[in-house]
C-alpha cells in the first residue's frame, strides 16, 4: 500500500516511518524553530499543546514580537507574565480565563470575528502565518496524523503555515471526516503521552429546567439541533426524552450529545444534510467522550468554515439553534462577548447558526438565557445593553428568546411588541423598572398598564 507525499511522490509504508521518525525530536528543539517577528497559530480548546508553550515561553529571553494567534486556549498560560510584553503578544480569536486579563489590561488583542470565518484568515492571507503548533493523534500506518478534538481552524492554519510543529499524543483521539494531515506537512513532532483536558458538568437547578423545559417544547421530531456545553443544554437534553430520530448539527461535541446517542434520542436519520452523521468542528468534555469519539465513523468533524457556515447549517431541515447570551435589551439586541467594556468571550458560532437555522426550513434561532444574575440582583433582560457592549447577535436576528418565564417570539414584530413580550419574560422584580424605561423611550404607550402577562408560547 502507498500513500502519496506532500510533493505527490508516492511513499510506501516504510518510507513514511522514515519520514515521520526523521522529524521527531524533543520540545526544546522544536520550540527552537519558532524565531522573533514570526506569527504563530496555537490550536485550542482540548487540543491546547501546554507543553510546547511553556517550552516557547521559556526562550522568552531569546525572543521578541511574536504574535501567537489563538482561540480558546485550556490550562495555564505561560505567557500571562507582565514581563512577556514585548517578547509574545497573544491575538485572541475567542477570550476566555487564560488570556482575559491580558485583553482587558490591553497586553492582547482580541480579534471580533465569527468562528466559520476564521480560517478564511489563513486561506485568503489576511493573518499570514509563520507557524502553526498543534497537538495530533499518531500517525496511522499510511502516514496520516488526525487533528482530534479541535478542526475548527486548526486544518486551515496547517495548510497555509510556512512550518508546523505537532505534539503528537499517544491519548488524542483520532476522529473522523476531514481531520487528516500527512506528516510530510510537518517540520517536526514531539511525542507525548497525557490525558487531555476535560471539562466538568455542572448540574443544572430549578432555574435552568424551566428554561429546558421551554426550549424542548419549541423541538418536533426530526430536528437537528446545535448547542454547547453547560447548565442550560443539559436541561435541554433533559427534557428531550421521548423525541425521535433527533440529529446533531453543532460546532463542539459535548457529553450530552454522547448521552442522546446511546439513549437513541439523536439518530440522525432525518436529516437531510449528511444523515446519520453527528457533525462537528470541536470536542470538549469528559475522557469518556474523548474515547466514545476516537474511530467512530458516527462522527463528522470537520473545520469550520464548513460546520458554521450559515449555508451549510441550513442545509439542515428544522434547524434548532440553541445560544446564550449575557444580557438582550427590550428591543432584542443580544450582547454574547463582552460585559459593557470588557471583554468576556467573543462571538463564536452564535451569529452562525442563528442566521443558519433562521434560513432553514422549519428551523428555529433560540436565545436562552436566566432572566437574573448575581442571585437575582441584576436583570438580564435589560433597557439599555451596558455601555460599550457588543452587539453579537443583532435585534433584525433575533426570533426566540427564552427564560424561565417563558418564550417571547420576536420575528416580524415591532420595537414596541418585543418590549411589550421580552418584559413578559423577565424576572418579575424588574418588570415594572423595564417597563419605565421602555414608557420612556417611546415604546409603549401611555395607555400601558405597567405590567406584561407572562408570555408563553
Amino acid at each position: 500500500m502507498e500513500t502519496i507525499s506532500r510533493t505527490g511522490k508516492a511513499l510506501g509504508r516504510s518510507e513514511v516511518e522514515k519520514v515521520y521518525q526523521s522529524k521527531l525530536t524533543d520540545l526544546e528543539l522544536a520550540a527552537g524553530l519558532v524565531k522573533s517577528g514570526s506569527r504563530v497559530y496555537v490550536s485550542g480548546n482540548a487540543a491546547t499543546p501546554t507543553p510546547l508553550l511553556e517550552a516557547l515561553a521559556q526562550r522568552k529571553n531569546e525572543l521578541e514580537n511574536v504574535e501567537l494567534v489563538h482561540l480558546l486556549q485550556l490550562g495555564t498560560d505561560p505567557f500571562l507574565a507582565p514581563e512577556m510584553e514585548g517578547h509574545f503578544r497573544r491575538r485572541s480569536l475567542f477570550v476566555g480565563p487564560a488570556d482575559r486579563e491580558a485583553v482587558n489590561n490591553g497586553r492582547a488583542d482580541y480579534v471580533p470575528i465569527s468562528l466559520h470565518q476564521v480560517p478564511w484568515l489563513f486561506k485568503r492571507g489576511v493573518l499570514p502565518l509563520d507557524y502553526a503548533l498543534v497537538q495530533v493523534s499518531p500517525p496511522d500506518e499510511f502516514g496520516f496524523v488526525s487533528l482530534g478534538v479541535e478542526i475548527i481552524a486548526a486544518k486551515a492554519a496547517v495548510e497555509n503555515a510556512r512550518r508546523v510543529i505537532a505534539l503528537v499524543n499517544a491519548q488524542m483521539p483520532r476522529t473522523l471526516g476531514d481531520t487528516f494531515v500527512h506528516v510530510s506537512k510537518f517540520a517536526a513532532f514531539v511525542e507525548v503521552d497525557f490525558p487531555l483536558p476535560v471539562l466538568p458538568r455542572a448540574s443544572f437547578g430549578a432555574v435552568e429546567a424551566k428554561i429546558g423545559k421551554y426550549v424542548a417544547d419549541l423541538i418536533d421530531d426530526g430536528s437537528t439541533l446545535q448547542m454547547g456545553i453547560g447548565a442550560i443544554p443539559d436541561a435541554v437534553l433533559a427534557n428531550l426524552t421521548g423525541r425521535q430520530d433527533l440529529g446533531v448539527h453543532t460546532e463542539m461535541i459535548s457529553d450530552g450529545v454522547m448521552e442522546a446517542l446511546e439513549k437513541g434520542i439523536v439518530t440522525g436519520q432525518r436529516k437531510s444534510l449528511l444523515p446519520g452523521k453527528v457533525v462537528g468542528t470541536f470536542v470538549l468534555g469528559s475522557e469518556r467522550l474523548y474515547r466514545f469519539v476516537h474511530n467512530n465513523p458516527l462522527f463528522e468533524m470537520r473545520p469550520s468554515d464548513w460546520v458554521n457556515n450559515p449555508f451549510n447549517v441550513a442545509r439542515n431541515d428544522y434547524m434548532i439553534a440553541i445560544n446564550s447570551a449575557l444580557e438582550v435589551d427590550i428591543t432584542g439586541q443580544v450582547c454574547a462577548d463582552s460585559i459593557g467594556t470588557r471583554i468576556y468571550s467573543g462571538f463564536g458560532g452564535q451569529l452562525d447558526f442563528i442566521r443558519g437555522a433562521a434560513a432553514s426550513n422549519g428551523g428555529k434561532p433560540i436565545i436562552a438565557l436566566p432572566s437574573s444574575g448575581k442571585n437575582g440582583t441584576l436583570s438580564r433582560i435589560v433597557p439599555l445593553l451596558k455601555t460599550g457592549a457588543g452587539v453579537v447577535t443583532t435585534r433584525a436576528d433575533v426570533h426566540y428568546v427564552v427564560t424561565e418565564y417563558g418564550v417571547a417570539e420576536l420575528f416580524g414584530k415591532s420595537l414596541r411588541e418585543r418590549a411589550q413580550a421580552l418584559i413578559g419574560i423577565a424576572d418579575p422584580n424588574f418588570r415594572e423598572e423595564l417597563s419605565k424605561a421602555a414608557f420612556e423611550r417611546g415604546l409603549l404607550p401611555r395607555s400601558y398598564p405597567g405590567f406584561v402577562s407572562i408570555n408563553k408560547i
